[in-house]
């Protein structure tokens, strides 16, 4: 079949492929070919018609037929209709022949389209989609059931809000970076793009002893210091080295002991004398290898020492790999405050292996949760479904539906971190349940929640907050509890003093003014801010989601 000479472009409809495609054709000096116009030209009418007079059977036979066709050129930007991923034949042609790049958007931002695509056009065709009694949970629904095909592809690129040009741009780069990485690495990637950095981020199962590999992808040649908690690095530190010595790289290991204390001033003096008894050169990169810990505590490390070295982040706990890893929010705690000495550093890097997972104790697997059912409650209600039909599943860390759910995840939070590199606008979303989460962590002195359990009891009590605003309904707040707990996740704390946690929230960072600014749902995937919540309001959701104990 030769080599991978074209780009497919899947994704939703109104996603952009067509009008991307031809970009993407013109920017390349390519030929361009949409799916459904061959479609029509095969069956001599068009699609609405073929719909009605032939069926959807005959119509994905003819799409497949024209997928063949394209399929035999090389250089060619093929758009894809939105259902062209369902038939297993067609997603093994587009893997052998082309570098398949998925345009994603939230299913808010599709209904949008499709309404201002029906208002806009003189057809008197209504769209399906739109003709359903209620559009957006049937598109909700539709992209719910395809988006583990989408997640098959080798790049994802959010379009929410991106421009036609801005869009071709990162399919042009994702193109260039797939084709030149090495064979063996995962598929699954997404981009992140701020205004400083462009790194991508690979998910897979079992990808770690390629970390050498893709070393030499990014262009480094120093020496890899690999910053790891000690227990990760007794787990899967020689496979790590050896790999890394493979690829011709000197290691500098050094362990840091696992758990929130490490995140301190004493232990960065430590690492710091480490690196200069070592020699470490500008030329030489960080590898944090751990949890969010060891990802913070590593970061600062690169974003300081001789005023920045090169970071990659291999997270190896579920939290780490859709949160702490991505965005470049890198800080050590003071004994005030959580992540109050801090900087924005991006990585160069991120590569998550999912198989590193089973490896987690099982509290800390659980807490993980949180930060995934997080991205889609504020994001994309698409994954709140596939989380919720997937549990049992997702539980016991069946492979692909894992890869699956930590894909979507992280190309969410890419999304947000492209967007707003350093928390002054859409990123603040991402703080959803952290304001009484952090407050219940530094609360109890950071001993008795893991970050994700504060932060699900922090979501329910932003939920309830949200539906004392009117913001959404009871439905939308049962709902959120039933897939916390489902997950295993605590929903509620006892014992603590509401008192106590409204002063620790009082105290954090986000305060803007002496307003505590809410991050609250609006419906399920859409957050909106709000500030100059009453003490009342607040304390009786205190005094729902902690008890009366304590006080």
């Amino acid at each position: 079949m030769g080599a991978k000479e074209n780009i497919i472009l899947t994704g939703f409809s109104t996603t952009g492929k067509s009008q991307v495609a031809r970009e993407v054709a013109s920017r390349l000096g390519w030929g361009y070919l949409d799916l459904d116009d061959e479609v029509v030209r095969l069956a001599g009418k068009d699609i609405p018609r073929i719909f009605q007079e032939d069926g959807e059977a005959r119509f994905r036979e003819l799409e497949s037929q024209a997928l063949r066709e394209a399929c035999r050129g090389e250089k060619l930007v093929i758009a894809t209709g939105g259902g062209a991923i369902l038939s297993d034949e067609n997603r093994e042609l587009m893997a052998q022949r082309g570098v398949v790049i998925c345009l994603e958007a939230r299913p808010e931002t599709i209904y949008e389209r499709l309404k201002e695509d029906a208002e806009g056009s003189s057809s008197p065709v209504v769209r399906p989609l739109l003709a359903a009694n209620d559009p957006l949970q049937r598109i909700i629904s539709l992209k719910g059931s395809r988006q583990p095909f989408y997640a098959l592809a080798d790049w994802t690129i959010h379009t929410d809000n991106l421009t036609v040009s801005q869009v071709s741009q990162e399919v042009v780069r994702a193109w260039q970076l797939v084709r030149g990485r090495p064979a063996g690495l995962p598929r699954t990637s997404c981009q992140v793009t701020t205004l400083t950095e462009s790194y991508p981020i690979l998910v897979d199962w079992g990808c770690l002893d390629r970390l050498g590999s893709l070393l030499r992808w990014l262009g480094l040649s120093g020496r890899a210091v690999v910053i790891g908690d000690e227990t990760v690095l007794f787990l899967y530190g020689q496979r790590l080295q050896a790999g890394l010595e493979r690829e011709g790289y000197a290691v500098v290991s050094l362990g840091v002991p696992p758990g929130e204390s490490s995140k301190s001033l004493e232990m960065l003096s430590r690492l710091y004398d480490a690196l200069v008894e070592n020699k470490v050169e500008r030329g030489d990169s960080v590898l944090a290898v751990g949890g969010g810990v060891v990802g913070d505590l590593a970061g600062f490390v690169a974003a300081t020492f001789l005023r920045g070295l090169p970071l990659i982040q291999v997270p190896t706990t579920l939290a780490a790999m859709v949160d702490a890893s991505i965005g470049g929010k890198v800080a050590v705690n003071h004994p005030l405050g959580k992540n109050l000495i801090g900087a924005f550093y991006q990585p160069r890097l991120v590569l998550a292996d999912t198989q590193t997972l089973t490896t987690l104790p099982q509290r800390e697997l659980t807490s993980g949760w949180a930060e995934v059912i997080k991205h889609g409650l504020i994001l994309d209600a698409s994954l709140v479904t596939f989380l919720e039909e997937n549990m049992a599943g997702l539980i016991r860390l069946d492979p692909e539906l894992t890869r699956q759910a930590i894909s979507q995840s992280v190309a969410l939070k890419a999304q947000v971190v492209s967007e707003d590199e350093r928390e002054t606008g859409r990123r603040t979303i991402l703080n959803y349940g952290h304001t009484i989460g952090h407050a219940l962590e530094a609360a109890t002195g950071y001993e008795r929640f893991l970050h994700g359990e504060a932060v699900a009891i922090g979501m329910m009590g932003a939920a309830l907050l949200s539906q004392r605003l009117g913001l959404i309904t009871s439905e939308v707040v049962e709902r959120q509890r039933h897939l916390l707990e489902g997950f295993g996740l605590p929903t509620r704390a006892e014992g603590i003093a509401p008192a106590q946690v409204l002063q620790a929230m009082e105290l954090d960072k986000k305060v803007r003014a002496g307003q505590i600014r809410w991050v609250l749902l609006k419906g399920m995937g859409e957050a909106v801010i709000r500030s100059g919540i009453s003490r009342g309001e607040v304390a009786a959701v205190l005094e729902a989601t902690l008890g009366s104990s304590g006080n």
